[in-house]
């Protein structure tokens, strides 16, 4: 978004933890099992130029922030089909940015998403342009502690990997203002077709835990077009053990839904 264009947006919609309702019948449905949020500030400034057209950094306290995500998907279906028990349940890692449209909108930009099942790759880079990369992933429990590992598997790419884990503790009764900031977000921007569209989702309030970092080696975000911003330990940790997704066609972001 040029500086003339952020000129003319709207202020941003204020951050909700509770969903709003989806403005059509679903399209895809999903749930997200143990997801360990990873989150490092950044400048603004930094961020910008990986933004889809029209679209810029969201922000809280003048910073805006990078996202490590790393959760179990767990059957992804078209409504209203049931979810796929095995092609649609894998681990997955991404790469995240928070974002803001013209009219408002809150949403996040995806910068890489690994997954280890090579049909829902290929279908979400086919059917949506999102940048899913083929990996190697394990995702597993030890009680109180969560461990994530991805090692891309795809030929020409570098090998980008990760390790992470986590130890959980209590549940937060009440979030910050900056833990709803980073996982109450109900749409994605991407660029679909030469167009910026948003794609909403609705899905319950996110059960959030406090959680201790043990370990995150990792190249991912670097390899997306942000080198440096992970190298010191992350400014949020937190854990949830899942919510069912519901989302929605994409609108292009100069149309109402």
């Amino acid at each position: 978004m040029s500086p003339a264009e952020a000129a003319k947006a709207a202020a941003p919609e204020p951050v909700t933890a509770d969903a709003p309702r989806l403005p059509s019948r679903p399209l895809m449905t999903q749930s997200w099992l143990d997801a360990t949020f990873l989150h490092w500030a950044a400048d603004p400034a930094l961020v910008a130029p990986l933004l889809p057209a029209g679209v810029r950094p969201d922000v809280i306290d003048g910073a805006t922030y990078v996202g490590l995500i790393a959760f179990r998907m767990h059957r992804i279906g078209w409504w209203p089909l049931p979810g796929m028990p095995y092609l649609g349940t894998f681990p997955e890692t991404n790469v995240r940015l928070y974002s803001v449209d013209a009219a408002g909108r809150r949403g996040v930009v995806f910068r890489s998403l690994e997954a280890s099942r090579l049909l829902p790759v290929a279908t979400a880079r086919t059917a949506f342009r999102l940048p899913y990369r083929w990996a190697r992933m394990s995702a597993y429990r030890s009680g109180d502690e969560y461990w994530y590992g991805s090692r891309r598997r795809e030929p020409g790419l570098p090998p980008s990997r990760s390790i992470i884990g986590v130890r959980v503790g209590p549940a937060i009764e009440t979030p910050s203002a900056l833990d709803h900031f980073l996982t109450a977000r109900w749409r994605l921007h991407f660029t679909l077709a030469g167009r910026t569209v948003h794609m909403p989702n609705a899905h319950p309030r996110w059960p959030l835990h406090h959680a201790e970092l043990l370990a995150c080696e990792e190249d991912l975000v670097a390899a997306a077009g942000l080198p440096g911003v992970a190298s010191g330990p992350p400014d949020s940790v937190l854990f949830s053990p899942g919510v069912a997704v519901r989302f929605a066609r994409p609108y292009a972001v100069d149309r109402r839904p």
